[in-house]
């Protein structure tokens, strides 16, 4: 069975759908597009803001193809036989059996610009994390970890970052602004600190946006936190509340005491403890990712749910709308597709689907 795979949203750099010599693409790709074929082989997608990078496992070995702003490295010497990829605006960070390398992606040539030779006692993790610590896509590339907190997983958001541990418990620390620690305030964190809130409840992936986060527990439910002026959440948005108004009336009416008691009541900008974010007709959520201002779940059944900020067309429903209600992106039912896999860039989303099952006749 053959695995495709979409993309959709910010286009501007020709990341989702290549520009062609008459420039006429549009930067907007507001419905699924199929980006690639993956057939005998793995694929697996990373997004920054500019650019994708595919990272491709064959029978013939592995290597990096780059679309976008960074295009110039695509299937470069440089990535041969590399495990993972992650792309940053100005560096691509490549993990090997034994080794970790940074490339500068900017031209007029791409340059190595940091190396560290690794005893990776756990092939099984994925980059960010290496052996002894985590990296990140700006000099000091290499941050450490403690070893105790048997790290599994990690997500980084652009000033924060989400730990699952082996047994199920997550950690965050960095800036906690916009409540995206998930510890109850607004402060940050220069260590790990444990989310108390999910204190109990085994998680199996977790994901972290520009100002929000996210958890899955291994029972599929989905957990958010941190900011919701876009209804990234999937929480009640006064923001979009307002622009709804707006579109209504062609002016947002002057709130009252009343109106302003009930809309406090009502609307979250600011979720600083995990919430449990229910999504109709879903029973179990088996795949997060989160973007900039934007967040996308795949089901258990193969269906895929967005929303949050939807300016550049990348949560996938045909138009530009935002929307803090998770909404089925009608595309792969449609086509009968079932989705496996969803990674966000900032502005961007990119989802892996193979054909549904034929009912038997």
């Amino acid at each position: 069975m053959s695995m495709s795979w979409f993309g959709f949203g910010f286009n501007g750099f020709g990341q989702i759908r290549p520009w062609d010599v008459s420039g006429q693409v549009s930067c907007k790709v507001n419905k699924p597009v199929l980006i690639s074929d993956v057939f005998r082989s793995h694929c697996r997608v990373r997004a920054s803001w500019s650019s994708r990078a595919d990272v491709h496992h064959t029978d013939c070995g592995s290597h990096v193809c780059v679309s976008g702003s960074s295009q110039e490295l695509c299937a470069g010497i440089e990535s041969q036989g590399c495990t993972d990829a992650l792309i940053g605006e100005r560096y691509l960070t490549l993990s090997f059996t034994g080794k970790v390398e940074c490339w500068e992606i900017r031209q007029p040539q791409n340059k190595l610009v940091w190396k560290s030779e690794q005893e990776l006692s756990d092939s099984t993790v994925s980059l960010p994390l290496v052996s002894g610590g985590y990296i990140v896509a700006r000099p000091p590339f290499f941050r450490p970890l403690c070893s105790k907190l048997c790290a599994v997983s990690l997500a980084l958001g652009s000033e924060h970052a989400v730990l699952l541990t082996s047994d199920g418990s997550v950690y965050s620390w960095g800036s906690g602004s916009h409540g995206q620690l998930g510890h109850g305030a607004l402060t940050s964190q220069e260590d790990p600190q444990v989310l108390e809130a999910l204190w109990g409840v085994p998680v199996r992936a977790v994901s972290a946006g520009n100002w929000h986060s996210a958890a899955v527990s291994v029972g599929g439910d989905l957990y958010m936190w941190g900011w919701n002026e876009s209804g990234q959440l999937g929480l009640p948005s006064r923001g979009l509340e307002e622009q709804r108004l707006k579109g209504k009336s062609g002016n947002a009416e002057q709130p009252t005491k009343e109106n302003e008691k009930k809309e406090a009541d009502v609307f979250i900008s600011i979720q600083a403890f995990p919430a449990l974010v229910d999504i109709s007709n879903v029973s179990e959520v088996v795949r997060i990712s989160c973007g900039s201002r934007h967040t996308a779940a795949v089901s258990g059944t193969g269906d895929l749910y967005t929303w949050g900020w939807g300016r550049y067309g990348q949560l996938g429903h045909g138009a530009e709308n935002s929307t803090d209600e998770p909404t089925l992106v009608d595309y792969f039912p449609s086509h009968r597709m079932r989705v496996k896999d969803v990674v966000c860039g900032l502005w961007n989303t990119f989802a892996s689907a193979v054909p549904k099952e034929q009912p038997p006749s």
